[in-house]
């Protein structure tokens, strides 16, 4: 074990909470998408995007993650299932994304960006994740409703979608949906 300390929040993950097939769906994945996984901790929608994208094309999916033991759970994972389109990687998002420039077609960012704003790191996180979105790429949020919990941070930490779109906008990012994706969490979708 590790005695360097993780990121914030690192090992918890929302993917039981939320309704991932009305996330994903709502993605647009294909064989031949290029999806970043931004704060990816152990995979788990990773995975799941991997098993939507089936197992034909050459889209590939960036898993990116400061904390070194998801992202060596995550390998382990991806190879037990034969999972060969994963791309893991261990970076500070808040500095470097090791993507190549206007290479990805869907940036996914689930229940991470709070943590980043809580930390400072999300404006050199969201400078990142627009060098490296296509020009008609996508932003995917997905937070935690603006409410009471549990489940989730404390109130004061979360961000609203009015409170999201403001952060967002200021690196080039256009608002284009609001969706639904469970009792606790909404998804905002932007456009480069």
């Amino acid at each position: 074990m590790s005695s360097e300390p993780g990121p914030t929040a690192a090992g918890k993950s929302t993917f039981d909470l939320v309704d991932a097939e009305r996330l994903f769906e709502n993605l647009s994945l294909g064989p031949e998408t290029n999806l970043l996984d931004v704060g990816s901790g152990v995979g788990n929608y990773t995975l799941a995007a991997a098993g939507r994208m089936g197992t034909e094309g050459n889209g590939r999916i960036y898993a990116v993650d400061l904390w070194k033991e998801g992202i060596a759970a995550l390998e382990a994972e991806a190879t037990l299932r034969g999972v060969t389109r994963i791309v893991p990687m261990v970076a500070d998002v808040g500095s470097t994304i090791p993507v190549d420039d206007e290479s990805i077609d869907v940036c996914l960012i689930a229940t991470v960006l709070h943590d980043l704003v809580l930390d400072g790191t999300h404006e050199g996180a969201l400078r990142e994740m627009r060098r490296v979105l296509r020009g008609d790429g996508i932003l995917a949020v997905v937070e935690f409703e603006k409410v009471e919990g549990p489940p989730g941070p404390p109130i004061d930490i979360r961000l609203n979608p009015a409170e999201l779109e403001q952060i967002v906008k200021k690196f080039g990012f256009d608002f284009t949906e609001l969706i639904d994706v469970g009792p606790y969490h909404y998804l905002s979708l932007f456009a480069k």
